[in-house]
């Protein structure tokens, strides 16, 4: 049997080619009215031109064998036979697949790509539609949309269409036409073993709501730039960490704050927050925390991943140590519960949420301060880190926060963002697959060994598969953070990064502008419930100096940055954090100079969406608890054109590896909306998620907690071929890059890993470990005064600081030129 290619594989796309353009004219005469729900206070869609070709399938081509303007498609492995058949819903025709065998991939049947395909507008939505009957449970209304520039390209999963022994119909409206689309075809497609039979099809146009005028923001006023406010109460903690509990208020993790005499003191703090009322509540914290991993489990509790044993020798010698202690916080009774320890300590470890609601947990620096190489893995179902042997090994060292992105075929993807060092050996970004043990560079990633706490993200909506990554510096390779963005469509068979819009840029505290090259480290990426992100704070060096006093608005639809929002009056550089509250708000703290203070107040945020008019709201909720693959039904009190789940921020370092927002396709009758859940839990994994919706002037509403999980799923998840190069090809763990040591034994990390000299001045004090290459020996002392660093105490003068050998660096005898 002879296997059809999917069109979703840009190589590989195209269709059998049955139609011509003769044959589309002549099934013009067969266009029939669509049925179904009334579209956002329009008149039914019956009332609407049906848009298909042929729409009954009553039409055959030349060859009498297939109706015309559709075809057969799909991919993978699997046995299938397709059938004309009389057992039509109407008329005389419909068609039938059988899977009698599959492994992977799905058979469906799709409009063809060329004059058959129907024609879209950009910013209108459209009501698709069909009946069909089927034996399985595995069918997925699946949608494509023409580029005029990179051609044909899946869009999306619209909906699970349940098993149904007679004819049913089904609905989705489509999300707004992307720019360039000019055309899409669609069909359901069958990826599980049974029959499904499609007839009568129907597309009409949804756009029904005037289109919004152009913004064009050329004022001043909130509702083109937003506002900040500072609160008036301080945070009682030094926070390090942000996580945004289902509850609606946020968990603030100190431990002992980057405060080395807190840590002798043993005194290490939490905080909650509420942000409504403002108020705090001290949470008992049993372990240092301070640069702990933190992740959201399905039920909505935080684990926490280690943490800090020990501060680094005074002599910079011996590095930080990280803790195997692990701790759940428990938001029902505010207290930390302590689960078994993992196999390894984790200093500045990452932590990534899987889609059967485990952990994997990488990097980071271990007990002895050395790299860690020892993956960890917790298991949900048994509330515990798994034991060697059962916990996957690959025996690489991924740096300390590594960003590892949960991809939706369940593999890992390092973006390259890291923290402290340069970037690992290789391109700086891979895919991992965890169970397989492999790991494959992914190229395309600039000044890789610049991406020092640089921002990495998901970029909304999650099913688009593509990631952003901004900003970051080193300041031994360069003097200065870059102002660089580079972005990957994961959805392509050999992806790779490229060059997106520069970041913008903003000020300094004496008020004057970036030139140049000039960028941000420290910097905040925040999806916000619109679909776009806030880009926020920052610095422009690595080593805690010189804020940067800039904010904007990063649009995925359009790849371009929106400079000029208002920005934080607070500095936020190390150790700051930024987190979208339930009300569409961010709130963002945070800020440890290199001076060892700690700046506690807190801002919140209101993008320009709070200044545009009533907000829409969500007025009912049938249900809290969301199965996957399912259509669970909202009301709301005006027209809207999208919904998304976002799942809640677990932040810090400038990274959240499991931020993502959703997408969930509409069925709208009215102001009762069906949404569409994924079957696929890596695109959304377990756990409670902000439910909103948007207006057709990009106003959200408020959000709603729901929680998704396995429970109940009515379809198996549905996952795309992606990626196909990496998957072929990856690299085993034995590779130069990631070779197994000959135990566990971490990796020796250089002095300085950290980015800093700690042997001057106090022992939190931060002397760049190497100088930019644009400063002479002789000149060192000046450049630091200039960077604010006055006389220091002397444990080991490295950099020759102290040329009068008097014990104390940079003092009036050690300013000589020469």
């Amino acid at each position: 049997m002879t296997p059809y290619r999917s069109p979703s594989r840009r190589n590989t796309g195209r269709r059998s080619g049955r139609g011509t353009a003769r044959l589309f004219l002549t099934a013009l005469a067969l266009l029939v009215a669509g049925t179904g729900l009334a579209p956002l206070d329009a008149p039914p869609a019956s009332a609407a031109p049906n848009l298909i070709s042929n729409p009954g399938l009553e039409a055959l081509d030349a060859q009498g064998a297939f109706p015309e303007c559709f075809e057969k498609s799909g991919w993978g492995d699997n046995d299938f036979t397709y059938t004309v058949t009389d057992d039509a819903h109407a008329g005389d025709r419909a068609l039938r697949i059988d899977l009698t065998r599959r492994t992977d991939g799905d058979r469906k049947v799709m409009m063809l790509e060329n004059e058959c395909a129907p024609k879209v507008t950009e910013g209108h939505q459209y009501d698709l539609s069909l009946w069909y009957k089927s034996t399985s449970p595995d069918v997925a209304m699946t949608l494509f949309r023409h580029d005029t520039t990179a051609g044909w390209v899946f869009w999306a999963d619209l909906n699970t269409l349940p098993q149904s022994a007679e004819y049913a119909r089904t609905e989705v409206r489509t999300p707004v036409v992307p720019a360039n689309t000019d055309r899409i075809t669609w069909g359901a497609a069958l990826y599980g073993v049974g029959s499904l039979t499609t007839d009568d099809y129907a597309m009409a146009d949804a756009t029904v709501v005037p289109e919004p005028p152009v913004d064009p923001c050329e004022g001043k006023g909130p509702e083109c730039r937003g506002e900040w406010t500072v609160q008036t109460a301080p945070s009682p903690v030094r926070a390090i960490h942000s996580v945004l509990l289902h509850t609606g208020k946020v968990l603030l993790i100190a431990g002992s704050g980057n405060d080395r005499d807190a840590f002798a003191a043993g005194t290490f703090k939490s905080s909650l927050l509420d942000p409504v009322t403002g108020r705090y509540t001290d949470i008992p914290t049993p372990e240092d925390f301070f640069c702990a991993g933190h992740v959201q489990l399905p039920d909505g509790r935080v684990l926490v991943v280690g943490g800090n044993k020990d501060y680094a020798s005074a002599d910079g010698t011996v590095g930080y140590k990280g803790l195997r202690s692990s701790y759940v916080f428990d938001p029902k009774v505010n207290e930390y519960i302590k689960v078994n320890d993992m196999l390894a300590g984790h200093w500045y470890p990452s932590a990534t949420a899987m889609g059967n609601g485990d952990v994997i947990s990488l990097g980071g620096l271990g007990e002895d301060a050395a790299g860690t190489v020892v993956n960890e893995h917790f298991s949900y179902a048994q509330n515990k880190w798994l034991p060697m042997g059962e916990a996957r090994q690959a025996w690489s060292f991924w740096g300390l926060y590594p960003a590892m992105i949960l991809l939706q075929d369940g593999r890992l993807f390092y973006s390259g963002s890291h923290t402290f060092g340069a970037g690992l050996p290789g391109t700086g970004a891979s895919v991992y697959d965890y169970e397989k043990g492999t790991i494959t560079d992914v190229p395309g990633l600039r000044r890789k060994d610049e991406r020092d706490q640089s921002a990495s993200l998901l970029l909304p909506p999650a099913q688009d598969q593509k990631v952003l990554t901004a900003g970051g510096g080193n300041h031994t390779v360069a003097p200065d953070a870059h102002r660089l963005v580079d972005l990957i469509d994961l959805k392509a068979d050999s992806p790779r990064y490229v060059a997106g819009p520069d970041l913008p840029q903003g000020r300094y505290e004496d008020g004057t502008f970036q030139k140049g090259d000039e960028g941000k480290v420290y910097l905040s990426a925040v999806i916000l419930p619109d679909g776009k992100v806030l880009e926020t704070g920052g610095a422009l060096h690595t080593y805690r100096e010189d804020p940067v006093f800039e904010a904007s608005m990063y649009d995925p639809a359009t790849n371009t940055f929106a400079p000029g929002l208002a920005a934080d009056p607070v500095p936020r550089t190390y150790h700051s954090s930024s987190t979208l509250l339930p009300d569409g708000r961010v709130l963002s703290v945070g800020d440890n100079p290199g001076d060892g203070s700690f700046d506690q107040r807190v801002s919140l945020y209101k993008p320009p969406y709070f200044f545009k008019g009533a907000r829409p709201k969500i007025t009912s909720v049938a249900s809290q608890n969301w199965a996957y693959g399912s259509a669970q039904r909202i009301t709301v009190d005006k027209p809207v054109v999208k919904a998304s789940l976002v799942r809640p921020a677990a932040v810090t370092h400038s990274s959240d590896p499991n931020q993502r927002l959703v997408d969930l396709p509409m069925t709208v009758d009215g102001n009762t909306i069906d949404l569409s859940l994924t079957s696929n839990p890596n695109l959304a994994p377990p756990g409670w998620y902000m439910l909103s919706v948007v207006d057709a002037k990009g106003v959200p509403s408020v959000s709603k907690w729901v929680r998704i999980g396995p429970q109940g799923q009515v379809a198996a998840e549905r996952v795309q071929r992606y990626a196909d190069e990496l998957a072929a090809a990856p690299k085993a763990p034995g590779h130069a890059d990631h070779g197994k040591p000959k135990a566990t034994s971490g990796v020796k990390m250089p002095e300085g890993y950290d980015g800093c000299d700690h042997a001057y001045g106090e022992v939190g004090t931060c002397v760049p470990w190497t100088f930019p290459e644009t400063v002479p020996a002789a000149g060192r002392c000046a450049w630091l005064k200039s960077k604010g660093y006055g006389v220091l105490d002397v444990r080991r003068d490295r950099h020759g600081l102290d040329r009068n050998k008097d014990g104390r660096a940079c003092g009036k005898g050690d300013f000589r030129t020469r």
